[in-house]
Formats: structure tokens, C-alpha cells, sequence
């Protein structure tokens, strides 16, 4: 588990690689989800990172042993602004909110694009969110894609963010969501072992591949309706894009994803919905649990397809 040194601005993380082989960016940006691997590669450039004590480049090949020490200095204050986007908040404490997000919402600002998202929304309803963490990604432990509805976890502080992250780590989160394919999928129950990587075609798409980031999909028939399967699908790994990867590889993509699947003359965007999300919360360890209904857009859909 991730332990900051001190309570000092600048965090310091401790790793050790447990095998050998993995790039040094890539091992931290795995290893600290809270860091991408593009803000990885700036600390080892800035000299924020060490391994067995010494500076490294990005592409070191880590041995089994290895000591990694991460220091992330203090954000710089954000500068996003505060939107009133009406949010769907299922639960909140303390530490953390669940809530529902709409089709059409992106997660997270990208360098260039700060507004209209869902964490200036979150601005908005928390305020000291501004204060914390990432300066773009404030918050965030997860993420869906923009036209993925849904169940969202948010940390609301550090502390927190740090527990999520680590049970996201583990996998112990339980994450299942809705998704309507074409064709009559076969067996009922499955799993689809298949690794991940950038599609070497298209570098904006994501393949299986076979050089590409260990991924594991769960899958569960909930019924059959006229040409397509609506499933259960519950991914152990998270990587990007991989539900609709990894049921488009098997030949049954899914309904109304234009970039891996098939359009529908019923949808606007894929049929895919977060409608289970479980963990731990970080005052108690007691595991909750929250359900998330299909929305205004999928559940009309479905019905007009059957």
C-alpha cells in the first residue's frame, strides 16, 4: 500500500517491484493510480523519482527488488472554475460521494478544456475539492467514458482518496455494468482473458493485442431479446476502454458504440451503464453497496429492441 513519508507539501511514496521487466514510468503510473503515466514520466524528467536511491530515466527495465521512491510536489492551485451542473448524488459522507452520472458528461478536464465537466460540477457542491490532489482530477478515483452512464465513486478528501485508491488497486471493488450487444452471445457465462494495448493502426483506439496490458472481463447473460444479449459484465481490470474491447474482439460489439461497435437507429451512444458499484467505506470497513437503474435514454432503447 502506497504511505506518504511526512506530512510535508511534497508526498513521497515507497515501491518495490516485485518482478522484473516493467518500465519505470509505466511501474509507477500502475502502481500510483492517482498518477497517469504522462505525469510519471514528468516527475522522473524533474528528478522527483529514484530508484535504489538514484535518478533513472523513464524507460529503465526495473529488476525484482528495486526500490522506486515517488515524490509528488504540491499542486498548483486549480484554476477551475466552479459550474452549477446539477449532479445525481446517491450517497455522501464525510469522506465521499456516489452519484449517477449522465451520458454526454466528461469525467475530468484535459489541459485546454476546463469547463463544462463533471469535476466542475463537483467544484461546485464541494468546494475544498480545489485544495486537493491532482489540480485537473480532483477527487477522482475512477473514471467512466463520457457517453458511459452510471455509478461514480468521488473522494472528498485525501485520506479517503488514498483508501479508495488502494481497494481500485486491489480490485476489491465490485464494478458491474449493463451493456446490450449484438448477436446471441454463447455460452450464457464467461470470461475474456485478453490482453490490452494501443490498436498500432489507430493510435486513438485501444486493441487486444498481444504486447499489450494484462485484462480480464466477467460476463453474465441477463436475457435474450431479438438479435442481441443484454449482459452483466463485470471487468476485474480497468483498462481503457476495455468492455467494449473485449466484447467487440469476440465478435459481439456493443449496441450504439460508433468507434468499436454498431450503430443503432434507437441510440445516440453506447449501451453501457455502471449499475453496481461496491467497496469499503474508509471511516468503518463496512462494505456498501448502491444500484444505479438504466437512464432515460437506454431504457426505452432496450424496450423498442426487444
Amino acid at each position: 500500500m502506497l504511505k506518504p513519508k511526512d506530512n510535508s507539501p511534497h508526498k513521497t511514496y515507497h515501491l518495490v517491484a516485485s518482478a522484473a521487466g516493467a518500465r519505470l514510468d509505466r511501474f509507477i503510473a500502475d502502481n500510483c493510480p492517482e498518477l497517469t503515466r504522462t505525469q510519471a514520466q514528468k516527475l522522473i524528467a524533474d528528478g522527483c523519482v529514484t530508484v535504489n536511491g538514484k535518478g533513472a530515466r523513464a524507460s529503465l527495465k526495473l529488476v525484482s527488488g528495486d526500490k522506486v521512491d515517488v515524490t509528488v510536489p504540491p499542486a498548483s492551485p486549480s484554476q477551475l472554475m466552479p459550474e452549477n451542473i446539477p449532479l445525481k448524488i446517491i450517497y455522501e459522507d464525510e469522506d465521499l460521494l456516489v452519484l449517477d452520472k449522465p451520458p454526454g458528461l466528461t469525467v475530468h478536464p484535459a489541459p485546454g478544456y476546463t469547463a463544462h465537466t463533471l469535476v466542475n460540477a463537483l467544484l461546485s457542491h464541494v468546494p475544498h475539492l480545489a485544495r486537493m490532489g491532482d489540480s485537473l482530477r480532483p477527487g477522482i478515483v475512477h473514471r467512466l467514458d463520457r457517453d458511459t452512464s452510471g455509478l461514480m465513486l468521488v473522494a472528498k478528501n485525501q485520506a479517503a482518496q488514498m483508501h479508495l485508491i488502494e481497494q481500485f488497486r486491489t480490485r476489491t471493488v465490485v464494478k458491474a455494468y449493463l451493456v446490450l450487444v449484438k448477436g446471441r452471445l454463447t455460452p450464457e457465462q464467461g470470461t475474456i482473458d485478453a490482453a490490452i494495448g494501443r490498436d498500432s493502426r489507430d493510435r486513438k483506439r485501444m486493441a487486444v493485442v498481444r504486447e499489450g496490458r494484462p485484462a480480464r472481463t466477467q460476463y453474465q447473460g441477463v436475457r435474450y431479446l431479438d438479435g442481441h444479449t443484454l449482459l452483466e459484465v463485470t471487468p476485474e481490470t480497468g483498462r481503457t476502454h476495455q468492455i467494449r474491447v473485449h466484447l467487440a474482439a469476440i465478435g459481439h460489439p456493443v449496441v450504439g458504440d460508433a468507434v468499436y461497435g454498431v450503430k443503432s437507429p434507437y441510440l445516440s451512444r453506447q449501451f453501457l451503464h455502471a449499475c453496481r458499484l461496491g467497496f469499503k467505506l474508509p471511516s468503518s470497513e463496512e462494505y456498501v453497496e448502491f444500484e444505479s437503474a438504466l437512464p432515460w435514454d437506454l431504457a426505452p432503447a432496450l424496450a423498442q429492441i426487444a
